[in-house]
Order: structure tokens, then sequence, then C-alpha cells
């Protein structure tokens, strides 16, 4: 089943995302299997970072709940919110 999981960062957690970073790179890697697409969302101006979009494919909503869980961002406290959807692709057709 696929989700996006939209994720906002608390304000002025700049250094917080930074110091994080390479760790929840790394934790995606473990994923790639289950990750569609997956970037960081920014801020007006399109400059600096402000949260997280990812399009994921897991079997339930169970898993794809323990996958934002133990993403090293969400355990650090970065998310002001996280809100995790079904979605489905349809454009373009695979």
């Amino acid at each position: 089943m696929q989700f996006a999981i939209y994720c906002v960062d608390k304000t002025g957690h700049q250094q917080l995302r930074a110091d994080t970073r390479s760790a929840h790179l790394d934790y995606l890697k473990g994923f790639m299997d289950k990750i569609i697409m997956a970037g960081p969302l920014l801020d007006d101006a399109g400059e600096a970072m402000a949260g997280s979009l990812f399009l994921v494919d897991f079997p339930d909503r169970a898993a794809v709940e323990a996958f934002s869980a133990g993403d090293p961002y969400r355990k650090a406290g970065l998310f002001a919110s996280v809100r995790i959807t079904p979605w489905r692709k349809v454009i373009p057709a695979s």
C-alpha cells in the first residue's frame, strides 16, 4: 500500500536537521525498495529545508508508522508535525 508522509520541521531547528542528516540518509538507504521518492520540503524562498516528504510503499499502516518512527530526524525531535496518509500513484502510469 502506498503512503505519503508529510513532515514539517520545528521552527529554528536547522542545526538539528544538519546534525542528524547523515544518520537520516543512512537510515533511508535500508529502505530503498520501499521509497518511491523522498526529499526535503523547502521554505518559500526555495532555499532552506523546512520539512520532509516521502512517498513510500509498505504492506500496511503499521509498517509505515514503524518506518517513520525509526527515522533519526523524528527520533531527534525535528518535526513539529507528521502526517501519514494513504496515497495512490496515477500519473504517470507505471
